[in-house]
């Protein structure tokens, strides 16, 4: 049985149950929060839960680092779509100890794309191309530091409203502890 046809048969009774009644809410977030994390899978339940975070009561986005890494890439664009259109009043840009994008070094991912059977041949056409793979592909040194620059981008960003607060936070994803790296209310 392969993991897809596992996920329908269980999604079949999922529905037949009616399981998803007790996951009901609207598209706008109850506590009027969006919040940027990573998408490592220590924190899938975890930061729910040490944030005291219920099913329809923030926005949460999720990518390699919680790093938003272009003004004007997709998870800006939806941080600014959860403020405008559905009514997200702050901004928390959670990243955790431990993360795989710490340190992250382009020539060792672009040597195991290739060991994967990536041509070389198409990183060269990228390059050729003007698009800064390298740049695009390396980590960060602390998460501390990543965390700042990530709520700068938000919090800089031409079309993003200046009364709203960006916070940035970092977690332990062994115990759930919260560090203020940024306090929005402050800025």
């Amino acid at each position: 049985m392969t993991l897809l046809t596992e996920i329908l048969e269980y999604n079949k009774q999922f529905v037949e149950n009616k399981e998803y009644e007790k996951y009901e809410t609207t598209k706008f977030p109850n506590k009027k929060m969006v919040i940027l994390t990573c998408m490592d899978t220590r924190l899938v339940e975890l930061l729910p839960q040490a944030m005291n975070i219920k099913n329809g009561d923030v926005k949460l986005i999720k990518n390699a680092g919680a790093i938003v890494s272009h003004p004007f890439g997709s998870v800006m664009r939806s941080i600014l779509v959860a403020v405008y259109e559905l009514g997200a009043k702050e901004v928390a840009i959670v990243g955790h100890h431990g993360c795989g994008m710490k340190g992250l070094e382009p020539d060792s991912f672009l040597e195991k794309c290739e060991q994967a059977g990536l041509d070389k041949e198409i990183i060269n056409t990228l390059t050729n191309a003007g698009i800064d793979i390298k740049s695009w592909l390396t980590g960060f040194q602390t998460v501390e530091e990543s965390v700042e620059q990530s709520v700068k981008m938000v919090k800089n960003h031409p079309m993003f409203p200046k009364d709203i607060s960006v916070h940035g936070l970092v977690i332990c994803p062994e115990t759930g502890k919260l560090d203020i790296v940024v306090d929005g209310y402050e800025c």
